[in-house]
């Protein structure tokens, strides 16, 4: 026993340093993690990029009523979204022309699209449609913000 417990506490000291950057990250992603589910519902830009990462990235999204995202494809881009508040249509398709694949969401459905398919996003409901959106790899310049769908589309 009490072998096993000196090596084990050698290998300690020797990881030590990653442990306060394990700590360090994990205290940076709890913040993140509990400001998130806030930051979504009280986003009121069309798109805010809320954190950026070597491999992958976060945006909040407020689509007004009867308004949408716009047909669009990420051809190197797998996204993640997220429906924070509302409700939306959400189509999909492999021709910018053809979007066959139809599905209602609501509040905490997650949709999956991977690179390479048109989609859009329709706000369908009576508020404003609040989401959240993980692109891998990132898709936004670092700290992007697009008050409106029209700031987005000069980008």
């Amino acid at each position: 026993f009490m072998e096993k417990w000196a090596k084990e506490r050698e290998l300690r000291k020797e990881f030590a340093p990653y442990e306060d950057q394990q700590w360090e990250l994990e205290s940076e992603l709890k913040e993140l993690e509990t400001t998130a589910g806030n930051a979504a519902t009280n986003n009121t830009n069309f798109r805010t990029t809320i954190w950026t990462g070597p491999y992958s990235q976060m945006t909040l999204m407020c689509i007004p009523v009867c308004s949408d995202i716009g047909v669009e494809i990420h051809k190197e881009n797998d996204q993640i979204i997220r429906i924070e508040q509302g409700n939306a249509l959400v189509k999909l398709g492999k021709c910018k022309e053809r979007l066959d694949l139809c599905y209602t969401v609501q509040k905490g459905d997650t949709i999956f699209i991977p690179a390479g398919n048109w989609h859009n996003i329709i706000n369908v409901g009576r508020m404003a449609l609040k989401l959240s959106s993980i692109y891998s790899p990132a898709h936004h310049k670092p700290g992007t913000i697009h008050i409106t769908k029209e700031d987005a589309k000069k980008e």
